[in-house]
């Protein structure tokens, strides 16, 4: 028997197990992608229309986050190629990162590869068919967005640059695959190889946004830099979408490699030795919670402060632009008392807030994933109730969604400061950042409700954040109906400092976050344990 014996076999069985979740990825990604030209057709049908957009779109703000474009030929193509593949990319890789992880690490976590090795089943067996399965995901995904974008018949969408559009697609989900396979080998848990791999997506976000800015040559060093470096739909170069592809398979490579040398259930970074004795802080379900959240918070505190201060890095650039730029200057009347890049921070904080909501969300949801793995019947068998239990994980969520926010705005005023010659006030972004604590506290209490009513759909409240995101990035963009807006909590909160702070929404958002978390506690407290 080879070690790759019956690959084929469990091939077959992760495609059985997850066709359904594998579907709405690519269902989703794919409409997503469809979507853009659709809405763009509607709303930029003529080339003066595209070219004054592309005038908003030279400030520095703007290629940080979608990365550069061919804004000298704006057509239809270049449009949709310069918004929209870069974030589509990160997503795709996400998609990667959580697929290949589930599969690797997450299979071996549970028990299950054990099982099968028991089995006559090679000892690279699982890792290859998590290989084959996400390579036939990307595939799928580079044809069905490649195909669909060149039948809309868009004359500047060509074959070659629709087909280019998908295999940048499929190519960035292979890469971050191919990171997942390799962190799998190294970390000890899922969560480890999860956050891990989601380390190195964002980085390589961040330093695209950095160097697109500075230095467009150090952007060839972030793997999404290689993706805006095809220029599809202008310059149509395959070059960076090969070098993603052979990237992938040079990590797969190392990833089957490092598999077949350890010992399943051990890992190339063992997890630190604990203590013989639990410490006063382990003895209680506040300071357990605590203790398994302590990296995940650190991970995340650093990037989301990385990520304002990257955000803010490009406010000095943007006064240098406005003054040079004189249609944006007429475009952007200053307001008494804001400069024209303040009048850009509402832009940048609902961002930047939306990605501050997912490090409490995914918090919160660790309660329901030590249910799944029965982890929790062992706190409750102590002197623990399930409000207590619960309650920490709220509280603890709470106080980390506070944090988020409160390190994001430190980042931006802090690199926003020290580039401006005027610099910001820091109560000013501060202000207008946790104003949004409010729309965080609704998601945290949809999560704790999906815990305690539906636990088997507690995956919902990340469609509801990545409509949000949707609806507000790029409802402006599309011209959505302000009731598109409305629906996420996010739309709900003023846009400091261009429009004047106002108490009572945020008063009905607290109200609603409150009313959902009682729901979520009440259900908790009354349904089976473990349910599936």
């Amino acid at each position: 028997m080879g070690n790759t014996a019956n690959t084929l076999t469990i091939t077959r069985l992760i495609l059985r197990l997850d066709r359904f979740r594998i579907a709405l990825w690519l269902v989703g990604l794919t409409f997503f992608t469809l979507i853009v030209p659709v809405a763009f057709r509607n709303l930029y049908g003529t080339q003066q229309e595209r070219d004054a957009m592309a005038l908003t779109m030279e400030n520095p703000a703007m290629t940080a986050m979608v990365g550069p474009g061919d804004l000298e030929n704006y057509t239809m193509g270049a449009m949709t190629a310069h918004q929209m593949i870069l974030m589509t990319a990160v997503v795709a890789g996400l998609m990667a990162v959580l697929l290949t992880s589930r599969w690797t690490r997450g299979e071996e976590e549970e028990g299950r590869v054990e099982m099968i090795r028991s089995l006559p089943a090679g000892r690279l067996a699982q890792l290859m068919a998590a290989i084959l399965v996400m390579t036939l995901v990307s595939v799928l995904l580079a044809v069905f967005t490649g195909l669909g974008l060149a039948a809309m018949g868009e004359a500047s969408m060509t074959l070659e640059g629709s087909l280019l559009y998908g295999a940048a697609l499929g190519g960035a989900s292979l890469f971050f695959g191919g990171i997942t396979a390799v962190a799998a080998q190294l970390l000890s848990n899922s969560r480890g190889t999860v956050g891990f791999s989601i380390a190195v997506l964002l980085g390589s976000y961040l330093f695209r946004a950095v160097t697109d800015i500075s230095n467009e040559t150090l952007s060839w060093i972030s793997p999404l830099g290689w993706v805006t470096k095809a220029e599809v739909y202008s310059g149509n170069y395959w070059g960076p979408v090969v070098l993603l592809i052979l990237s992938a398979g040079v990590l797969f490579a190392a990833g089957s490699w490092l598999n077949s040398i350890r010992d399943l259930g051990h890992s190339f970074v063992p997890p630190g030795k604990g203590r013989e004795r639990a410490s006063r802080l382990l003895q209680n379900p506040l300071g357990l919670t605590v203790r398994l959240q302590r990296t995940g918070f650190i991970v995340w505190a650093a990037g989301v402060f990385i990520l304002g201060a990257s955000y803010g890095s490009v406010l000095g650039d943007m006064e240098a632009f406005f003054a040079e730029n004189e249609l944006m200057a007429q475009l952007l009347q200053e307001q008494e008392g804001l400069s024209l890049t303040e009048q850009f921070i509402p832009m940048l904080l609902v961002v930047l807030s939306l990605l501050s909501t997912i490090p409490p969300l995914m918090a919160v949801n660790k309660l329901r994933g030590e249910e799944k793995k029965h982890r929790v019947k062992h706190l409750l068998g102590r002197a623990v109730s399930r409000t207590h239990l619960l309650a920490v994980y709220t509280g603890t969520t709470a106080v980390n969604g506070f944090i988020m926010l409160s390190l994001t705005a430190a980042g931006l005023w802090a690199a926003g400061n020290a580039v401006m010659d005027e610099g910001l006030a820091f109560g000013l972004i501060y202000g207008a950042a946790v104003s949004y604590y409010p729309a965080v506290l609704v998601m945290i209490g949809l999560a704790v409700l999906l815990i305690g009513a539906l636990p088997k759909f507690t995956q919902l409240v990340w469609v509801y954040l990545f409509y949000s995101f949707v609806a507000l990035y790029l409802g402006g963009l599309f011209q959505f109906p302000e009731w598109v807006g409305m629906v996420t909590p996010f739309g709900h909160v003023p846009q400091v400092p261009v429009e004047d702070s106002a108490v009572l929404p945020l008063v009905v958002l607290a109200g609603i976050a409150a009313v959902l978390t009682v729901i979520g506690f009440i259900t908790f407290r009354k349904r089976d344990l473990d349910f599936q």
